[in-house]
């Protein structure tokens, strides 16, 4: 399939993402799924009972796509590929969302230092007769944090809007002693694997 460009819906309200994007040329027009908890949200990220990280990250992402893929067609827009993305933080088997306050902040963060913990990043992509998905693993080790640290950190707008109370494209660098994998991933869209999905969509790239 040849695209007559390469611009793409991308599903995800995401700074990163869009930055990431940008970074090796996608062109894109936002499609983002409602979060407004007094509307409800299109796609629920909650958690399922018994429900691993893995296939968490990979079904929310999943079915956000599978939403803004219906909405364009209802909206009989131009039928482009949907970038759809979802990332999680686990440690122990455990998902760390996103905080609501400083007080969960700050626990996060107190179950991270000193320890090597997973960033789990789905990446789905749906076009006319495509349905294709790739999620991402990286370990991230932190350093040991001191409460003085962690108050700091969570005095600061970075925690709130990540999973895991955390960015490694800010302060919180400064906390990272080793990662494995994407660093890319790890902001929220792991760029090899998504130029691999989008590739397969015939959005070229170079």
């Amino acid at each position: 399939m040849k695209l007559l460009d390469k611009k793409i819906y991308l599903a995800s309200k995401s700074p990163r993402r869009r930055e990431l994007l940008r970074q090796i040329g996608v062109e894109f027009e936002l499609l983002s799924v409602r979060s407004d908890p007094g509307r409800g949200p299109d796609v629920s990220e909650d958690e399922r009972p018994g429900e691993a990280p893995l296939d968490y990250v990979a079904r929310v992402a999943r079915e956000k796509g599978a939403f803004a893929w219906k909405v364009l067609a209802l909206r009989r827009m131009p039928l482009r590929p949907v970038l759809s993305a979802d990332t999680t933080v686990t440690v122990d088997g455990r998902i760390l969302g996103k905080p609501a306050n400083a007080d969960e902040a700050a626990s996060m963060l107190e179950q991270l230092s000193g320890r090597t913990h997973q960033v789990l990043t789905s990446v789905a992509l749906h076009h006319i007769d495509i349905a294709d998905q790739i999620t991402q693993i990286s370990d991230v080790r932190f350093a040991t944090l001191s409460p003085a640290i962690i108050k700091a950190y969570c005095a600061t707008p970075e925690p709130y809007d990540k999973a895991g109370a955390y960015g490694i494209q800010g302060l919180a660098a400064l906390f990272i002693e080793h990662i494995e994998g994407s660093h890319s991933g790890i902001m929220g869209l792991p760029v090899f694997e998504t130029a691999q999905l989008l590739k397969k969509a015939g959005v070229s790239l170079l």
